[in-house]
């Protein structure tokens, strides 16, 4: 396994991956356009991705300016090897390198991605726009979550 920063030439290989996903799939694909993930991996924020075999499994961007984590996807294939947690952790140290500010983001409720962030301390605040739970995490509790 390869992590390391996400390029635009990844795009496609992101864009894969975020629609195989079980969970949290968008009703329709087109609603995150190529140049949208390309916008928050090059202006607004940073993503990484996770390679094995030069085929990205799984990728996250966090988003600066919202002070968001916009996306966390790992391939169906490859869920529970570790992928999503790497790649957590990976974002949330960069992130709050960058600021002390109180990072959100919202998933599905009764899923995967809601106990995942749960065990990874985040804290629900509330629903977020089309039923998501809302979740919150700030800089003191992000440094107290073993590595």
């Amino acid at each position: 396994m390869i992590f390391r920063e996400a390029h635009t030439s990844d795009i496609p290989q992101i864009q894969f991956v975020r629609n195989a996903v079980k969970e949290n799939r968008l009703s329709d694909p087109l609603l995150v356009a190529d140049h949208d993930v390309e916008e928050y991996i090059s202006n607004r924020g940073k993503g990484w991705v996770c390679e094995i075999e030069n085929k990205i499994v799984g990728f996250a961007i966090a988003d600066l300016i919202d002070n968001n984590i916009w996306a966390l996807f790992i391939h169906p294939g490859h869920e529970a090897r570790g992928i999503g947690k790497k790649l957590h952790r990976i974002m949330m140290d960069w992130y709050f390198l960058h600021t002390n500010e109180t990072v959100w983001l919202g998933t599905e409720p009764n899923s995967r991605a809601e106990r995942f962030y749960r065990m990874q301390g985040w804290k629900e605040v509330g629903v977020h726009g089309n039923g998501e739970i809302k979740f919150e995490m700030d800089h003191k509790t992000w440094s107290g979550v073993p590595a």
